[in-house]
């Protein structure tokens, strides 16, 4: 009886000191979500570019050209003679509003005042295609831009001033450039 239950207590430690098995998850994830958000994403450019495309056909008196970033512009006051680019690294100043595509102006160049902004290398809040319009233009040129959701505000909008995922348009002139000695 005394080994019975000695070889009891020794089973018993035995299996009280066995650590826990692992889980199992009861749902295994797939990249349907992914696959979904893809798809939708897809739709919406296709639609906010189609939007730009009609913008474009109807106007007659503006030379389009499109960008290799994805957004569509013109030039409003365009210089042939300077062959002077902002470069990474440069110091630019310039003014910009933002517009929906019906020309309703959202933030006007009065509210955004003089910007300073260092090419490439600034933390400053502008919009990505903003940042790419600037590297094409030159001192004294003003162009507006049309950029589809994803190169403006994108899925976060604007301060209460633009929804989510809304194309926009903006003007901007380039007023200097100060390059930087290492370029």
């Amino acid at each position: 009886m005394i080994r019975k239950l000695i070889l009891l207590a020794l089973v018993l430690t035995g299996v009280s000191c066995k650590s826990p098995d692992a889980r199992r998850p009861i749902q295994r994830s797939s990249s349907t979500f992914i696959e979904e958000s893809v798809a939708r994403n897809k739709k919406l450019i296709e639609a906010e570019e189609a939007l730009i495309a009609n913008i474009i056909r109807n106007d007659s008196t503006n030379t389009y050209l499109a960008s290799e970033s994805g957004f569509w512009y013109y030039y409003n006051v365009q210089d042939t003679t300077r062959t002077v680019f902002p470069e990474v690294g440069d110091d630019i100043t310039f003014t910009y509003n933002i517009k929906d595509l019906a020309g309703k102006t959202i933030v006007s160049e009065s509210e955004n005042g003089l910007q300073r902004y260092k090419v490439d290398q600034s933390n400053q809040e502008l919009i990505s295609g903003i940042r790419d319009g600037l590297k094409l233009m030159k001192v004294g040129e003003t162009v507006t831009f049309f950029f589809p959701s994803h190169k403006a505000f994108g899925y976060y909008g604007l301060e209460d001033k633009l929804g989510t995922n809304v194309p926009i348009q903006s003007t901007v002139t380039l007023k200097t450039i100060n390059s930087n000695e290492n370029n």
